[in-house]
């Protein structure tokens, strides 16, 4: 039995009660709350914002710096096995130990961060339903203390790039046979009328629009107001109903760097019960600037 099945009240009835495939995946603030003192348990926060941890955060809570922590400093790729290993021996991870994540802007962050410990298959990892804001919005505890760990033994295995990650050659073979791509970026920058998100910077994309055949969801509208996911039966009309998916589907998601795409992956993954969806992490920072690449602009028909 695996540490995340093993842990007391899991799965957390008040997440069962939302009809996902996997309720394992997620806890709710309640579950955390009565479970903070377990010593299996290791929280991440993983924020866009890397100075909110310094600020406050739930009490034992370590800080995940994504742009340090999850990424190697020179290529463009995510650190290798040796710099997973050093990661969690540092923060205290090994085989016994369940993570949790959580983060600000609907856990956009802390699914990415998910998605990179699945990279390594490291399994024993789960999501606080609502995260940061909901947390800090019910009133409950945090704290500027930085916890300490023992450094663990772990050993890690060796990344998988195959079975969840999509390389540009694959994302476009995927177009070319006409399966489905999800792109979860906002309308204006689907459509090519912006470079980047509402109000944020522009981050170098050269030309704007989507790969053709891609279909647009917006990866925030999986999301409650407090931060928390929708029902399941909310989420499949999202991605059923209006993009047409099914389960059984091979499906690949991106949006500017793999963040927010990394957000639908664990809907269609865990909560949807999807087996075969891939994360194109180099997402339209790299399509738009790739030479020759396709582009189409506008809506989708």
């Amino acid at each position: 039995m695996s540490p995340v099945s093993a842990l007391p009240g899991l799965p957390d009835p008040a997440i069962v009660s939302k009809g996902y495939a996997h309720p394992e995946r997620l806890v709710s603030t309640d579950w955390l709350a009565a479970n903070l003192s377990n010593p299996s348990l290791r929280l991440l926060e993983c924020n866009e914002d890397v100075l909110l941890y310094d600020v406050e955060h739930i009490p034992g809570a370590q800080k995940l710096d994504w742009h340090v922590d999850l990424n190697d400093q020179v290529e463009r790729d995510y650190l290798q096995r040796e710099g997973f290993e050093a990661l969690l021996r540092r923060l205290g991870i090994d085989d016994s130990t369940t993570v949790v994540f959580y983060g600000d802007k609907n856990n956009w962050w802390a699914t990415y961060a998910f998605w990179v410990f699945q990279l390594f298959g490291f399994d024993n990892t789960i999501v606080l339903d609502g995260g940061r804001a909901k947390w800090l919005a019910e009133g409950r505890p945090t704290t500027q203390e930085r916890p300490s760990f023992a450094p663990s033994p772990y050993v890690a295995r060796a990344r998988d790039d195959m079975r969840i990650r999509a390389y540009f050659a694959d994302t476009k073979a995927h177009m070319q046979a006409g399966l489905p791509m999800v792109d979860v970026r906002s309308p204006q920058e689907y459509t090519g009328e912006k470079l980047h998100m509402p109000d944020y910077p522009q981050e170098g994309t050269l030309r704007g629009g989507h790969i053709p055949g891609a279909r647009s969801m917006p990866w925030a509208k999986a999301a409650e107001a407090d931060g928390s996911f929708k029902r399941a039966e909310a989420l499949r009309a999202l991605y059923e109903g209006e993009l047409g998916l099914r389960p059984a589907d091979s499906v690949v998601t991106y949006c500017r760097i793999g963040e927010r795409s990394s957000h639908t992956w664990f809907v269609l993954t865990y909560l949807l019960g999807y087996t075969n969806v891939r994360n194109y992490d180099g997402s339209w920072t790299e399509w738009g600037n790739a030479v020759r690449a396709p582009i189409r602009k506008g809506e989708q028909p």
